[in-house]
């Protein structure tokens, strides 16, 4: 890959952070990433590449734009792989905070894992649960049943969220 690209990709990442900025704080994530989706869309367009989005914004969001499999560039340069993330941090955009990133990985072709486009549930237990959780049971079980198992029957926190960057507030029960 030409060296030169890193300025293109730096411009790219940029247009799409200051896209999103436009929209900080105002309380809508959903108008933040689309302008931030369209900026990096725009710019990717200009630059001197054969590119094709392997990791984007998915059809699990419906986005219009970025897909998986998506083409970009103009068509000339060097084949490339893109990753990207125009505002990885919606909500937080959305609720004026910071930390937001807009997100670019560029490879030659082929040199990403070919991942499907999925969310994840993901549990995380302390070592104390070492070898009682069986991630074929569902969620509730893990929680209920397997951490009782491990802690003696123990009164056990747990602390649930549901990942989908939705903004609310996580739930906190307590089970025996």
């Amino acid at each position: 890959m030409r060296r030169e690209l890193a300025i293109e990709f730096s411009r790219v990442t940029e247009s799409a952070a200051l896209a999103g900025y436009k929209w900080l704080g105002r309380g809508d994530k959903n108008t933040a990433d689309g302008a931030a989706v369209n900026a990096m869309r725009i710019m990717l367009n200009q630059v001197n590449i054969d590119g094709t989005i392997v990791i984007g914004e998915g059809e699990i969001d419906e986005a219009p734009m970025l897909y998986i499999g998506e083409k970009v560039g103009t068509g000339r340069g060097d084949a490339v792989d893109i990753a990207v993330d125009p505002i990885e941090g919606t909500r937080m955009t959305a609720m004026g905070q910071a930390n937001a990133l807009a997100v670019l990985a560029v490879g030659d072709k082929g040199c990403f894992l070919n991942a499907p486009d999925m969310y994840m549930e993901k549990l995380i237990v302390g070592p104390g649960a070492k070898g009682t959780i069986d991630l074929n049971l569902p969620l509730a079980d893990n929680l209920t049943i397997r951490t009782a198992q491990c802690c003696g029957g123990a009164r056990q926190t747990v602390e649930r969220t549901d990942g989908n960057d939705s903004g609310k507030t996580a739930p906190r029960c307590r089970y025996r």
